[in-house]
């Protein structure tokens, strides 16, 4: 009797050990998914996170949590997930200003290229360029025409300093030959807010963003950056059909993770992404927005990031753009 309660006891006691032992990776596996957003609710990047958020929690079987980490041109965000435990439970879904920060402010709090590792590139999208009703011009020439009129007279919002919106209007500005005053704002929602109330005359961003006022007419489209119009608006021309041939410039987002995240779970949260973009609810809902669905795999995204660092360095390079203000 005495040998079966010592038994008993001790094997009490292994499972306990074994319970303590087991409880951190248990909690691990129990924490939310925490996909951190560097700007404001309402733009195009915020917009994406929300909608895969639902059937992303449903695919990994535990709460899927956007964050809202807006400032500094998305730096505020991205040094936070670099500094986030690389245990995949802290990602950030990161804007096309991933690729071009490195260019606008060389000492970064984070190394873009070295911190970060691709998950999955999610979605890539022309810009719609649109105006305020009172701008004079129903599409991009006609516009053109009367800012070579008024030079310095109109404005664009744009999400930041050395954005992409801010990269492709000055390319198209030089292209043009018109003036049209920068004014950046800390996000997609405050752009739109700003040209809807006739403090920038007009902004670049995507048609998920601008769909909302488009539809209402508080805003009116000028014209389309990518290669073919889109079907959401297939009387608004593309920059090339307006007279600027070759002229594109599109917007992506992407989920990176903390560099020293173990590669199995990378794969895994590659795996969890590409099968929810996959889905044919939200695929419809992007493509309905005007986005692109990509669902890559880690490197593609990688490569495509220090593809879009080359391309606009070189821009900047070329021109000699003053990011500095």
């Amino acid at each position: 009797m005495k040998i079966t309660n010592h038994l008993l006891t001790r094997s009490f006691f292994l499972f306990l050990t074994a319970l303590m032992i087991s409880s951190p990776a248990l909690s691990q596996s129990d924490k939310p998914l925490t996909l951190v957003v560097p700007f404001p609710p309402g733009g195009s990047t915020d917009i994406t996170a929300r909608t895969i958020q639902p059937k992303l929690a449903e695919r990994i079987g535990r709460p899927v949590v956007v964050e809202n980490r807006p400032g500094a041109a998305s730096q505020i965000a991205t040094q936070h997930v670099a500094k986030a435990a690389p245990d995949g439970n802290t990602l950030l879904i990161s804007f096309d200003n991933h690729s071009i920060n490195p260019i606008v402010k060389p000492k970064l709090p984070y190394d873009t290229f070295k911190d970060f590792v691709g998950v999955s590139l999610l979605v890539r999208f022309p810009l719609v360029i649109a105006a305020n009703p009172s701008v004079q011009g129903n599409n991009l020439s006609e516009f053109i025409a009367a800012a070579k009129k008024r030079p310095g007279y109109y404005s664009y919002a744009s999400t930041g300093i050395g954005s992409l919106n801010q990269l492709a209007m000055e390319d198209l500005k030089r292209k043009a030959g018109i003036f049209v005053l920068h004014v950046p704002y800390g996000g997609g929602g405050p752009a739109i807010a700003a040209v809807v109330g006739n403090t920038a005359s007009m902004t670049l961003l995507s048609y998920a963003a601008l769909k909302g006022q488009i539809q209402a007419d508080k805003l009116k489209p000028l014209a389309v950056t990518g290669a073919q119009r889109l079907p959401e608006l297939p009387k608004t021309p593309t920059v090339a059909e307006s007279g600027y041939p070759g002229f594109e410039a599109y917007s992506w987002i992407g989920v990176f993770a903390p560099a020293d995240t173990p590669a199995a779970t990378v794969k895994k949260l590659t795996a969890d992404f590409q099968a929810v973009l996959s889905d044919p609810e939200i695929k419809t809902k992007l493509t309905q927005g005007g986005f692109d669905v990509q669902a890559s795999d880690g490197p593609t995204l990688d490569k495509y990031a220090k593809n879009e660092f080359d391309r606009w360095q070189q821009f900047v390079k070329t021109t000699k753009l003053n990011l500095d203000d």
